[in-house]
């Protein structure tokens, strides 16, 4: 037979007494003693947020079901709704003037390891780790419409104080004479000004002197550092076709003071471009065990071709086209 409604021993801390509603414990308890007749003011809570008693009813003691399993339970049910509730609030929050939600990731909890990757990226891009040779690197002049092919081991200029320079060879080197910094070698292009002379073959041997000096003689700021130009010999002239352009060039031999001396030529032929006015390429390079090889001059000369054309070339021997 069930127990009717009063005060009964706690089945949970028998030093109190919990109310029995007559069918079920209650959460109202007391301390033992308090004056007899008294009964909860309120109705008992919620079923769903009481737990269960096994025992059955007052005079048998039980235990809540679960235990503490049972209120982590609970807790846990409370805090999935939480996060639900968030996740549902980033999408609403996300959604677009028409109502269709935006394709946002919602927020996920940091992990103690990251997912293995399902594929492994590459370390670079081909373009960046290597030249086809079918693509060589080359360098721009914007100014004349032309490029030059980068030979291996030279860079584009850097730290120089002379215009022009297209490249130079990597690396510096204590100048034999008064001092200052060298390069083995480099290469200057420019337009022809201040001439009324529009022949390559006339402009070219106008400005190899100027080449030699300006290289071996004396630098901008007055130094010598090769000591001074002690003597030259011209050890090549000729026609050259030079990107599809009848040009002509010139070359020495510079004997210094100090260090090994070494070789210039100065290249003129018509730009593709504009007016078409005269371009002149210089060459510098070092004599010597240390400087470039004299051939390279005809290769680079061979490999110069107008901005965006990669078929038309030329170099010294080649057929000469018309210069229009």
């Amino acid at each position: 037979m069930t127990p009717p409604p009063g005060w009964y021993p706690d089945p949970s801390a028998p030093h109190q007494e919990r109310w029995w509603d007559g069918a079920a414990w209650t959460e109202h308890r007391r301390v033992p003693g308090a004056p007899a007749g008294y009964g909860p003011s309120q109705p008992p809570p919620s079923p769903s947020t009481v737990p269960l008693l096994t025992g059955g009813g007052p005079g048998r003691r039980g235990r809540a079901a679960g235990g503490g399993r049972a209120r982590a339970i609970t807790l846990t049910t409370a805090a999935a709704v939480l996060v639900a509730a968030i996740v549902t609030g980033v999408f609403v929050l996300g959604e677009d003037d028409g109502g269709a939600p935006e394709a946002r990731t919602p927020p996920v909890t940091a992990t103690t390891a990251a997912p293995a990757p399902t594929s492994t990226p590459p370390t670079s891009s081909p373009a960046a780790s290597e030249s086809s040779a079918d693509d060589p690197a080359v360098v721009e002049d914007p100014l004349n419409g032309i490029t030059f092919p980068l030979p291996d081991g030279w860079v584009r200029p850097r730290y120089i104080a002379e215009d022009d320079v297209m490249m130079t060879t990597d690396g510096t080197y204590d100048c034999p004479g008064d001092g200052g910094v060298c390069r083995h070698g480099l290469v200057i292009s420019r337009t022809v000004t201040g001439s009324t002379e529009s022949s390559p073959k006339a402009l070219a041997e106008q400005d190899i002197e100027d080449a030699a000096e300006d290289a071996y003689d004396r630098d901008p700021v007055g130094g010598e550092p090769f000591g001074g130009i002690e003597s030259h010999e011209q050890v090549g002239a000729g026609p050259v076709a030079v990107a599809g352009r009848a040009g002509y060039y010139v070359r020495w031999r510079v004997t210094t003071a100090k260090g090994p001396g070494g070789h210039v030529q100065s290249l003129v032929f018509p730009s593709t471009v504009g007016t078409e006015s005269p371009i002149l390429v210089r060459y510098v390079f070092d004599a010597g065990e240390e400087g470039p090889p004299l051939d390279l001059m005809d290769e680079i000369t061979d490999g110069i071709r107008p901005v965006g054309d990669a078929d038309t070339g030329g170099g010294v021997g080649s057929g000469i086209g018309p210069s229009d």
